[in-house]
């Protein structure tokens, strides 16, 4: 392979990033997909319902980032507390 064809390396954070990235991505879509439901439950799906859509997310987001950091750790014990481990 020569340098021109080669893939550049991606840059990645560290493994203590973890639960900051996972609250971002699953905040950010659930977040999503809530407003698409509750935008189209409340107003129905008309001639503004993506802009209303955008604008709930702008307030939905944040907050959904924040409630997963703070319920994921409850969450996490939770699990272990139902879970047996090692178990198929």
């Amino acid at each position: 392979m020569t340098s021109q064809t080669r893939p550049r390396p991606r840059l990645k954070l560290g493994v203590r990033a973890t639960p900051y990235v996972f609250a971002f991505y699953m905040s950010s879509i659930m977040a999503l997909l809530m407003c698409f439901v509750i935008t189209a439950a409340n107003s129905g799906v008309g001639e503004h319902y993506l802009a209303n859509v955008l604008k709930a997310y702008q307030l939905a987001m944040p907050v959904a980032f924040a409630c997963v950091l703070v319920v994921r750790p409850i969450v996490v014990k939770l699990v272990a507390w139902t879970v047996h481990p090692g178990k198929a």
